[in-house]
């Protein structure tokens, strides 16, 4: 069926991500086996309840300090969860807004309040000082639905919500065990290495549909 619908990932997919980088800034701030907690594609433990939504962005901090043994700004915890950022490409950004001339562009990411309040949802995000929620028709997120990829409730509460259709939704994301969740629904899939151009990759796959559905 024809394309209606394109749904991206954010991290690795909108953004390059570098979770060494944010796992050494936890350390530096005393968080000693940050290692053990964080993950490209989903944390663990109260970073994990950070991202599903079970904590609030208190008890986190809160919860940090304990661990570090001493107290922790909330600048300083968003300096080390922003060290995942390594670059916000603007072409990326400036396709999504082409592409909502003639589909509906929604965003479904595992990731927090911290990122999304304090950066991704400022004029701090892009480039052009816009934040990201002007470069989606709507924006899911894990822990505003309370719910984390790869779990089938997450996808299943955007397609209520949104009322699309899962044949004619493209789905973006670097996650393995994300894609084959969005395949199990019958979306069309693509996933792309971190840091990769994909626009050509996703054209290709809007045209193919197109042809598919001019040959039916």
């Amino acid at each position: 069926m024809k394309i209606k619908n394109i749904v991206f990932d954010l991290g690795g997919v909108l953004i390059d991500l570098d979770g060494k980088e944010s796992i050494r800034r936890f350390k530096e701030i005393g968080i000693a086996d940050a290692g053990e907690w964080l993950d490209p594609y989903e944390q663990k433990g109260i970073f994990l309840e950070l991202e599903n939504g079970k904590a609030d962005v208190a008890t986190f901090c809160n919860q940090l300090c304990t661990y570090a043994r001493r107290e922790l700004s909330l600048e300083e915890i968003t300096w080390a969860w922003l060290g995942f950022i390594v670059n916000v490409p603007q072409y990326k950004l400036d396709y999504l807004l082409k592409l909502r001339e003639k589909y509906k562009v929604y965003l479904l990411s595992n990731t927090n309040p911290i990122i999304q309040e304090q950066w991704a949802r400022t004029n701090k995000f892009s480039e052009a000082c816009r934040p990201i929620n002007d470069y989606f028709d709507k924006m899911y997120t894990s822990y505003e639905i309370g719910i984390t990829k790869p779990n089938r409730g997450i996808f299943e509460y955007m397609l209520k919500d949104s009322g699309m259709n899962p044949s004619e939704t493209l789905f973006i994301d670097d996650g393995a065990r994300n894609i084959e969740v969005g395949i199990s629904f019958g979306m069309q899939t693509y996933q792309p290495q971190n840091g990769e151009d994909w626009r050509e990759a996703i054209n290709d796959i809007i045209t193919q549909s197109q042809r598919r559905v001019g040959t039916e």
